[in-house]
């Protein structure tokens, strides 16, 4: 630190003479300077030894040309002797010059002189005093975790960024604690922090604000539609297939699981949707009915002498004439026996052949066929009784007027199965007359209840 610093100064003080040849010049010392008449010149004052007190705060004073430094005890004074009294000589009273006309100015010599610098300063190659970078040099007495800053004659040792000082010591600052810097979350690290987004978003360009991921459009998750939401997405399945539990990929809907009542015979489950199958004799109507598949009017294998008859799921051939000795064919499936024919007075007198297809399992009581005279006489009675083809009482014929009969089912009957029932009508008059005719029905019961 510098107090007081004086340089001495030349004071010319010219006399002019009425002879213009000569001029007398003589000289008068400056401030911090006095006449040495035994040297006869101008010396220095030394004020460190005059001045009581001349430093304060325990400086020590140092004494310099025309004036004195204040410095640290520490510092280191280099004094050039030579310096000195060449600065001591330009301040003397015998310096007497002559000039005349033809005698141009010249200036002094301008000798090299080692100047004494204040602390955090040094010489420089143009004797001027530059400031010392400690922290270029590395005499700094900054901590590892501190950074040096240089100063004008000094230096600081300060926190870097994103630290803080406590005592001596440089502290993490917590930027999550102050005022919120990130949209959503805040992660504090070592002189700094980052921001974290919530699941569903990522970090916008400003790398604190948080925008939705299209996910979607980015990475389509998804096994089939994706639809994007806020922060998420969800999963749809097609018509047919169902989420898994990962709510991501899609399952097969087993249709035929979870209803029994999809299909009337079978259902068979495929990707994405399901189909309904019939049995052999069956095809598929609305794409869950079976529908009987008419053979007769399709093709089969009767021959000539046969006919077709289609029942519920199959056809069966029958001969063109059923008709067995006595009898004989008198019209489609009618057979009589002649009354000439001693055989035949024992006999019904006609038999005539029907055929009917019921489904399996159908509901009873149920009315299924209706037997009828075709030739009324007058004055006589008719009676129906079921001939033959009961023997476990799966039938009952119900008389519904003098001329006609229905059959009932009154038990359940499971196919495939043929039965052959004999419906006879007895006729009788009062001349005791006594006649039969028989109606074999063929009923054929269908596998399946459709």
């Amino acid at each position: 630190m510098l107090t007081a610093m004086f340089l001495a100064a030349l004071v010319l003080i010219t006399v002019h003479s009425q002879e213009a040849e000569e001029t007398i010049t003589y000289t008068q010392c400056t401030d911090g300077y006095e006449w040495d008449p035994v040297r006869q010149r101008c010396k220095d004052i030394d004020e460190c030894e005059i001045v009581p007190d001349a430093c304060k705060g325990g400086m020590k004073c140092v004494n310099h040309y025309g004036g004195y430094l204040c410095l640290p005890r520490t510092a280191q004074i280099i004094v050039n002797e030579r310096e000195e009294a060449a600065a001591e000589s330009t301040s003397g009273r015998n310096n007497v010059i002559r000039r005349t006309p033809a005698d141009p100015q010249r200036s002094p010599p301008n000798p090299t002189h080692q100047i004494q610098c204040a602390a955090g300063y040094e010489q420089s190659d143009h004797n001027v005093c530059q400031d010392i970078d400690e922290c270029a040099t590395g005499t700094h007495n900054c901590r590892a975790d501190q950074v040096c800053v240089n100063l004008r004659g000094s230096f600081s040792c300060q926190c870097p960024p994103g630290y803080q000082k406590r005592g001596d010591q440089c502290v993490d600052i917590d930027e999550c604690t102050l005022p919120p810097y990130c949209h959503h979350r805040c992660v504090n690290t070592p002189g700094s922090y980052y921001c974290q987004c919530n699941a569903g978003f990522q970090l916008a360009s400003n790398n604190h604000t948080c925008v939705d991921i299209n996910e979607c459009d980015a990475n389509n998750p998804c096994a089939q539609q994706c639809y994007n939401i806020l922060g998420s997405f969800i999963c749809q399945c097609n018509p047919g297939f169902e989420l898994s539990s990962d709510r991501i990929n899609c399952e097969d809907t087993d249709e035929c699981r979870t209803s029994s009542y999809l299909c009337q015979y079978q259902c068979v489950n495929e990707p994405g949707k399901f189909s309904c199958v019939c049995p052999e004799g069956y095809q598929v109507v609305g794409g869950r009915t079976c529908q009987d598949i008419n053979e007769c009017e399709t093709t089969n294998e009767c021959r000539e002498d046969e006919i077709c008859w289609n029942y519920h799921g199959g056809f069966r051939c029958y001969p063109r004439n059923p008709c067995q000795e006595p009898y004989v064919l008198t019209s489609e499936n009618r057979c009589v026996c002649p009354v000439s024919n001693a055989i035949c007075r024992e006999l019904p007198y006609s038999v005539v052949y029907k055929y009917m297809s019921i489904r399996s399992d159908r509901t009873v009581p149920s009315d299924i066929f209706q037997i009828q005279a075709t030739t009324i006489y007058p004055n006589t009675i008719n009676t129906f009784r079921i001939k033959s083809g009961n023997e476990n009482g799966e039938f009952y014929l119900r008389q519904t007027s003098a001329v006609s009969a229905m059959l009932v089912l009154v038990k359940s009957l499971s196919g495939p199965r043929e039965h052959i029932v004999d419906l006879e009508m007895l006729t009788v008059n009062s001349l005791n007359y006594r006649t039969s005719s028989v109606l074999r029905l063929t009923i054929i019961v269908g596998p399946y209840a459709f």
